[in-house]
C-alpha cells in the first residue's frame, strides 16, 4: 500500500488528510480501527524510540505517547511487587512478560499524562502486555507483531474500534527528511546520532567520576527518550525506566522543576500511605488516579474534607503531611537524568538534587558550565558532557 487517507488532519477543520510514500510502500499495516494524523505522528515517532531503545540496551522496550512527545518510556525489567500494586497490574491473570513490565512502567510513572495514550512495543504485544492495555485509556498501539490471542483481546476494545498498527522492522527511512512548514520546505539529515556508545561517557569534569552500569544504562534511556520529546526537555529516569518527563518548555529551569515534580509523584506513590488508600468499591481508574494526585499535593482537602472524601474513600484517610512528604523524598536516590541541550545555570542541578539526583548526562557547552559542574561538586553528583544536542521540534 503506498497511500491511506485519513479522516481529517490535526483538527476536523483540516481537510484532506492523508499518509503517503514518495518512493515505495508504506510500512505499516492497519490490523485494527482508523488510526487519524495524530495517531499516526504519535505512532512513527515512538515506534523510532523503542527500536532505539531495544537496539541500545537489548531489552525488550515500550513507550507511551502523548501529541507527538513520550509520557513516559522504560525498558522490561521485572516488577516489585510495590510496582506491580502502584501499577495495577498485579492483578494481571497470567505472568508478566518483558515487554508487559516494559509497557505497565511506561504507563504507570505518569499516569495522568499517559491517559489516552499511543502505545509502541519494540518486540511482539502478548497475551500478558494485550490485558494491561485492554483495561486502559488509549488510542492505540504499534508494534512489529501480535501473537493471536493479543490481537483478539485488542480487537474487542472501544467497542471493535481500537487501532492496532503493525511495523515492518526491516523499514529504514531515507538519510534525508523533508518538512513543510507555511509552504516552505525545510531539508535536514535525519538525526542518526547514537545513544549507546561509551564515548558519551568519555568528558566527565566532576569530581565524582563513577557511574554505575545502572546509571549508563539509565542516562541512555534518558538521552533516547529526550531524542523524540519536544524541546526545551528533561528526563528523570530510575530503574530502566522514565519518572520524569518535562517538555516543551521555554526554559530549561521549568522543565527541570516539572521532570522534578513528576518524579517527586512518582516516589511518594510508593509512600505506605497512598499504596494504602482505602478507595471505594468500584471506583473509575482516572478519579482513582486522579484521587491520589490531590492527595498527594496541597491541595488533600478537596479529598479529604468532611462531605468530599466520602466519594472516593471507605473512611477518611490520614492526610500525608508536608514533613513525611520531604522525608519520604529525601530517600530517593540513584536518579538519572539527562538534558537534550546544556544547563544555563546550577539552579538546574539544585532542583535535581531534591529528587534524588546522583548522575547526569549533557551536552555542555554553556558559558556557565563552571558554576554547573561546581553545583555537581557541591552535591557529589557524577556529570557526563555528552558534546550531543538533542533538539526535536
Amino acid at each position: 500500500m503506498k497511500e491511506l487517507s485519513l479522516k481529517y488532519g490535526c483538527n476536523p477543520n483540516q481537510k484532506p488528510s492523508r499518509i503517503f510514500m514518495d518512493e515505495g510502500e508504506l510500512p505499516i499495516e492497519v490490523l485494527n480501527g482508523k488510526p487519524g494524523y495524530i495517531n499516526f505522528l504519535d505512532a512513527l515517532n515512538s515506534w523510532q524510540l523503542v527500536s532505539e531503545l531495544r537496539q541500545a540496551t537489548g531489552m525488550p522496550s515500550a513507550a507511551s505517547f502523548k501529541h507527538v512527545s513520550p509520557a513516559g518510556a522504560a525498558v522490561g525489567l521485572p516488577l516489585s511487587d510495590t510496582l506491580k500494586k502502584i501499577y495495577f497490574v498485579d492483578d494481571i491473570p497470567v505472568e508478566l512478560s518483558p515487554i508487559a513490565c516494559a509497557y505497565a512502567r511506561a504507563r504507570g510513572a505518569d499516569r495522568m499524562s499517559s491517559y489516552g495514550d499511543f502505545i509502541a512495543l519494540s518486540d511482539t504485544c502478548d497475551k500478558a502486555t494485550a490485558l494491561i492495555i485492554k483495561r486502559e485509556v488509549s488510542d492505540g498501539v504499534i508494534a512489529p507483531d501480535y501473537t493471536e490471542d493479543a490481537l483478539e483481546i485488542l480487537r474487542e476494545k472501544r467497542k471493535g474500534a481500537y487501532n492496532v498498527i503493525k511495523i515492518d522492522v526491516n523499514y529504514r527511512p531515507a538519510p534525508v527528511e523533508r518538512k513543510q512548514v507555511f509552504g516552505v520546505t525545510f531539508e535536514q539529515g535525519r538525526n542518526e546520532v547514537r545513544l549507546d556508545d561509551d564515548k558519551l561517557f568519555e568528558n566527565i569534569p566532576t569530581k565524582n567520576k563513577s557511574f554505575s552500569d545502572d546509571a549508563r544504562r539509565d542516562l541512555v534511556i534518558a538521552l533516547i527518550t529526550l531524542k523524540y520529546t519536544q524541546s526545551n526537555s528533561v528526563c528523570y529516569v530510575k530503574d530502566g525506566q522514565a519518572i520524569g518527563i518535562g517538555a516543551g518548555q521555554q526554559s530549561r529551569i521549568h522543565c527541570t522543576r516539572l521532570a522534578g515534580n513528576k518524579a517527586d509523584i512518582w516516589w511518594l506513590r510508593q509512600h505506605p500511605k497512598v499504596m494504602n488508600l482505602p478507595f471505594v468499591d468500584n471506583i473509575r481508574r482516572a478519579d482513582r488516579d486522579n484521587t491520589i494526585d490531590i492527595y498527594i499535593s496541597e491541595d488533600h482537602d478537596d479529598v479529604l474534607a468532611e462531605g468530599a472524601w466520602q466519594q472516593f474513600f471507605k473512611h477518611r484517610p490520614e492526610v500525608l503531611t508536608m514533613e513525611e512528604k520531604k522525608d519520604w523524598i529525601a530517600r530517593n536516590r540513584q536518579v538519572a537524568l539527562g538534558s537534550d541541550a546544556f544547563f544555563p545555570f546550577g539552579d538546574n542541578i539544585e532542583r535535581a538534587h531534591k529528587s534524588g539526583v546522583e548522575f547526569i548526562a549533557q551536552a555542555g557547552g554553556s558559558v556557565r558550565d563552571d558554576h554547573v559542574i561546581m553545583t555537581c561538586d557541591k552535591y557529589d553528583i557524577a556529570m557526563a558532557f555528552t558534546g550531543v544536542r538533542l533538539f526535536h521540534h
